[in-house]
């Protein structure tokens, strides 16, 4: 239909579904032609205050695009050749069933492995996958690439996932983003910054390791190298020390050893931290300055500083500034990284988490390529796995390790159905895929880690073709094998009331009434007034590592001794004589992760795959504007385009994006030079800390 005649569409209340903190409160134009129009912010939600990402803006080149897969195949050719054939869902969903048989027979039940990750944070879509592998006692999924060293570096200080009212940004006198580029991976931060600054006249102070898009708002841009934030923290409280700018009522009140921590940090000042981060003293006692003088100070913390070897005490370190300035004691103050444990969601019907059989091993998300290459120590000591599950994640793109990875997928022993909606790199790999639908075309409800809301994302199209959500494929595969929980039996609907009403949170009715529940804490507990969350009350500037409170993994990963107190630990991939330069992966504006990366404007907009170089470092290697240029380290070799950017510090690489493997001149992506040894002290992906060497191939 011309577009210039199509009827005024209806226009309805949604959530967007993906990996990123903010999950905005959406209104979406629907047609009568069973096609979406124009997505655009929630007005009246006052976090996302009617703004969101281009990205998801244009949500239609998605959910229409004719690239979409539409209909269950079978591969006919080898794997990764492309050679598929159509077959019946009947027929797909047999097949699973019989191979994951098989699989058990052969070398028991752990030999399923039913894989996950973020696709969508819908409960029902995302988290239902686990009720078949509880009732089945499949292989466990220990979930680490994104979020491990992040969430136990901030529990670490106060005990708990949670801090101060994100719309409590707009009220600040300085709002300091550390190691999030807002403005591509989080939008409404920004939107919440701007109006302090033109309401308060706030600064706005960003910490990160090139000059981004968020850096270029600040009033005060602070570029250190990769990994090297701890020192940058202890800087700064040294210099809020040395010159009486700590609050002692608030340190000796509600933290544990404020003496201990002020003493250690007496000989680690801007010159030392300006060695190690390469900002200079001028910029660190900037910014220790403007620390001192608002005590009003709102530290916006985010994941890209915790995807470090040590990432999780550099994230302790930057948090505990808030607390030797006393900034939780005020309304636009205090440290917030994500609000996770304000939502108290029981779970269990959606992921069969009753069945749990806790003598199962936990195999490591971020390790699939050493489990599927037979790694005796990846497989805890059990069985190989022989047969997979996949849902809502892409890692023959996304994991680290990528060779190890491929190489694992490419064994003729290993069965692999996907569930898709497009085909990805993994989708390649599979031996049957099945085609998902879109957050549009199914029921789920949200909650916003970034922000404070529960939010409903109903269904308002008719997905295409034959795609099947994922809860008719987990209880479609369910039936088939025998499973029994009543999950099973339940529509996403039906599961969505029982759990909003199993958590406390009233009836699926009463949120689709409301649109959304905020879920926001009053100030007192917010803000740790009556005391932080371990059981003497106090922020921990001297946690004790192996204790703190990160309870919802499985498995904790031995490690050489986290510093007792904030500190630089030397334990990331320094540059060496055969690597000179220190390689970050960062997101960029156009895609999410491996999503986006088939939708038009987004791919106009990014081009192809770069990486930035200093023109420094550039000239020195004879490299010049739009080189072809290869990478490598001792896991592989990856080949892109030069960009010469002067907002890096000498010695620094970043390569935005995450392409398609195919979108590299030589097949392999990004994560090919990304290692998949565990993060301390529980687990997780190092994916902005690689030491490589660069060397031109062609003008």
């Amino acid at each position: 239909m011309n577009q210039a005649i199509r009827p005024h569409p209806h226009v309805v209340a949604s959530a967007c579904p993906h990996d990123c903190p903010s999950t905005c409160a959406l209104e979406i134009e629907v047609f009568a032609d069973n096609t979406i129009g124009r997505v655009r912010g929630a007005g009246d939600n006052d976090y996302t205050a009617g703004v969101i990402c281009a990205k998801v803006a244009r949500y239609a080149e998605r959910v229409h695009h004719p690239d979409r897969l539409t209909r269950p195949l079978r591969r006919i050719g080898a794997k990764n050749s492309g050679q598929f054939a159509p077959v019946s869902w009947d027929d797909a969903l047999d097949l699973v069933a019989e191979k994951f048989v098989r699989a058990e027979q052969a070398h028991g039940s752990e030999a399923v492995w039913p894989y996950l990750y973020a696709g969508t944070m819908g409960y029902v879509m995302r988290d239902g996958i686990h009720r078949l592998r509880h009732a089945k006692k499949y292989s466990g999924f220990f979930s680490t690439i994104c979020v491990n060293p992040a969430w136990s570096g901030f529990i670490a200080g106060t005990g708990k996932l949670a801090g101060p009212d994100p719309r409590e940004m707009a009220k600040s006198d300085l709002v300091v983003i550390w190691g999030t580029n807002a403005v591509n991976t989080q939008v409404n931060v920004m939107t919440h910054a701007t109006r302090a600054r033109k309401g308060r006249g706030a600064k706005i102070v960003v910490v990160d390791v090139y000059l981004n898009a968020t850096m270029r708002q600040a009033d005060l841009p602070v570029l250190i190298r990769p990994g090297t934030d701890g020192a940058l923290a202890c800087a700064v409280m040294h210099c809020l020390f040395r010159d009486d700018k700590a609050d002692w009522d608030y340190l000796e009140r509600y933290t544990d050893a404020p003496r201990e921590l002020a003493a250690h940090v007496q000989n680690r000042d801007p010159a030392w931290a300006s060695r190690i981060t390469g900002c200079p003293v001028e910029t660190i006692e900037a910014f220790a300055r403007l620390v001192g003088e608002n005590k009003r100070a709102y530290f916006r913390l985010g994941y890209g500083f915790s995807r470090s070897r040590n990432g999780a005490p550099n994230m302790h370190a930057a948090s505990c500034i808030a607390a030797v300035i006393g900034a939780w004691r005020y309304e636009g103050g205090g440290a917030f990284h994500n609000n996770g444990a304000i939502f108290h969601l029981n779970t269990s019907l959606i992921e069969g988490t009753d069945l749990r059989d806790s003598s199962i091993r936990m195999l490591d998300q971020s390790r699939i390529g050493a489990v599927l290459t037979g790694d005796e120590d990846a497989l805890c000591g059990g069985p190989p796995v022989t047969a997979m599950l996949i849902q809502n994640t892409n890692p023959v793109s996304v994991a680290p390790d990528q060779e190890k990875v491929k190489r694992g997928f490419a064994r003729d022993d290993l069965f692999v159905c996907v569930h898709e909606q497009f085909m990805t790199d993994t989708a390649k790999m599979a031996d049957i895929i099945l085609p998902a639908t879109m957050f549009v075309e199914h029921d789920d409800f949200y909650t916003a880690g970034g922000s404070q809301y529960i939010l409903l994302g109903p269904k308002l199209i008719d997905p295409p073709a034959e795609c099947r959500s994922n809860h008719e494929v987990i209880c479609g595969l369910a039936k088939r094998l025998g499973a029994q929980h009543p999950g099973f039996g339940m529509t996403p609907r039906e599961l969505i009331d029982a759990t909003l009403q199993k958590s406390g949170w009233g009836t699926l009715a009463e949120l689709e009434a409301k649109r959304w529940i905020d879920c926001q804490p009053d100030f007192a507990a917010a803000h740790y007034l009556d005391g932080f969350a371990y059981p003497d009350g106090k922020f921990r500037l001297k946690p004790d590592w192996p204790a703190v409170p990160f309870r919802r993994w499985r498995r904790t990963y031995d490690a050489p001794s986290i510093p007792s107190l904030p500190d630089h630990w030397e334990v990331i991939e320094e540059a060496d004589t055969e690597h000179p330069f220190r390689l970050a992966t960062s997101p960029s504006r156009g895609f999410l992760n491996s999503t986006f990366t088939e939708t038009p404007t987004s791919l106009a907009h990014e081009r192809r795959p770069t990486v930035m170089i200093h023109p420094a470092d550039a000239a020195a290697l004879n490299v010049a504007e739009g080189d072809e240029v290869e990478l490598g380290n001792r896991r592989g070799a990856v080949r892109l385009y030069a960009r010469l950017f002067d907002g890096v510090r000498r010695g620094v690489l970043i390569a935005e994006s995450l392409w398609p493997n195919s979108a590299y001149p030589d097949g392999r992506g990004i994560n090919t030079l990304t290692g998949a040894d565990p993060i301390v002290p529980f687990g997780g992906a190092a994916f902005h800390d690689n030491k490589v060497w660069l060397r031109q191939l062609a003008g």
